[in-house]
């Protein structure tokens, strides 16, 4: 009977004793109560309590934490705007018992804080600002959590402004002034390269028009100098200068005549380019026409007085064809 009791003592005790030992994780640490009272902090490893009188009240992580908080605030220029902040924060080793029992929750507590600074920091600022300046602005926060949250066990590592979101019409507004902004800048571009070519262009005309007046300059330089000696030429067989110089025009125009004649498909005709040059030539013309009525007139007269009959033309008849079969043998 009493070997039957002693095994179940057996097993209670074995388990009991196997109850006092526990574990605890890496970057954790234990907190251990007698009796409802503080009694010890355990680190990473095997531990060793007594039972049914030492428990484990909680656990605290050692690890770098991150909080992200978005506050709604308004600029200086009455500007609504939503910020991400981004809290990294750490449980101090020799603190872990301020962070355990001064604080129930420290992520409300952190985000009570960031709401406060930002809320007192960003009304400060034109939404430009804002963006340029976020650094200033997680110092802020960062320098006001570090007071704060020390006397917890806490150290904030780092503060980061993560987003900067402004109203969606605020927005859509920046973008229409983005995009002008851009569109002016191009059309300043494209203007100056349009500039660029124009000049480019101009010069090009004008050094195209220099060197053309040079080549006519030495063309009729060369003409100059050929009529030169063409009247030296003939000035040496007699020619005096001034008939020279009409007998070379006469010249030259024949032989540009003969030039143009030359050409088979020309459709070129020479005419004078005077004010009066139709005038002229049809002046030219009628006096042409009387002047050759006046000399058949004179032609007949004189033809007249000297007997002389002009001539008729007889028209010659060709014979009849010969039908077919006739013999024209007379």
């Amino acid at each position: 009977m009493g070997g039957f009791i002693f095994v179940p003592l057996l097993i209670v005790g074995f388990f009991i004793l196997l109850a006092g030992f526990f574990t605890v994780k890496q970057q954790t640490a234990a907190i251990v109560e007698r009796f409802g009272k503080f009694h010890s902090i355990r680190h990473s490893g095997l531990q060793l309590k007594i039972p049914l009188i030492d428990r484990i009240a909680g656990r605290i992580n050692l690890k770098i934490q991150q909080l992200d908080v978005i506050v709604e605030t308004k600029t200086k220029d009455d500007v609504f705007v939503r910020l991400k902040i981004s809290v990294q924060f750490q449980v101090l080793d020799q603190k872990v018992y301020d962070a355990f029992y001064k604080l129930e929750n420290p992520h409300d507590q952190i985000t009570s804080y960031v709401f406060d600074v930002v809320r007192a920091e960003v009304p400060k600022m034109k939404l430009d600002d804002v963006f340029e300046r976020k650094d200033d602005v997680a110092i802020a926060v960062k320098a006001e959590l570090n007071e704060a949250m020390s006397t917890y066990g806490y150290d904030i590592i780092k503060t980061l402004v993560t987003d900067i979101d402004p109203d969606i019409q605020v927005k859509a507004a920046m973008n229409r002034i983005n995009a002008a902004e851009r569109e002016k800048v191009a059309a300043e571009f494209e203007a100056e390269a349009e500039r660029i070519k124009i000049v480019a262009k101009a010069r090009a005309e004008a050094e195209s028009k220099r060197l053309q007046g040079q080549g006519i300059a030495d063309q009729r330089r060369e003409i100059a100098r050929g009529l030169e000696e063409s009247v030296d030429v003939l000035n040496n067989v007699g020619i005096n200068s001034q008939e020279a110089s009409a007998l070379i025009v006469v010249t030259q125009h024949y032989d540009t005549l003969q030039s143009i004649g030359e050409e088979t498909n020309t459709n070129l005709i020479l005419l004078p380019n005077s004010p009066q040059a139709g005038s002229d030539m049809l002046n030219n013309m009628i006096a042409s026409f009387v002047a050759s009525n006046q000399i058949g007139e004179q032609m007949k007269k004189q033809n007249k007085e000297k007997g002389i009959v002009p001539k008729k033309r007889v028209r010659r008849e060709s014979p009849p064809r010969p039908e077919e079969g006739e013999d024209l043998n007379y």
